[in-house]
């Protein structure tokens, strides 16, 4: 079994085969998982408190809106890039 730190560009024709079948599978377009994305997360070799600290926050915010009524919740997916410093909510649904 391989570690989670043995990943490289090297993988990236597999998680790209992967990308091709799960997305066919949910009907989603492949476009709305970035080739960029998927080659940074495989390169990847540490972890980023700060990024975290901004998910842990946004999951905090989500679990008021949930129990308190108020407001609406992100739908589907937040994704935030580090690298730019932005998080961007995806709404995939059909």
């Amino acid at each position: 079994m391989r570690n989670l730190q043995d990943n490289s560009t090297d993988d990236l024709p597999n998680v790209l085969k992967l990308r091709k079948e799960l997305c066919e599978a949910q009907c989603i377009n492949e476009s709305q998982i970035p080739v960029p994305l998927l080659q940074r997360l495989l390169t990847a070799r540490v972890e980023f408190p700060p990024v975290c600290a901004i998910i842990g926050g946004v999951l905090g915010q989500e679990v008021i809106k949930a129990i308190s009524g108020k407001g609406d919740p992100l739908k589907n997916f937040f994704l935030f890039d580090a690298m730019e410093g932005k998080g961007i909510i995806e709404d995939i649904s059909g």
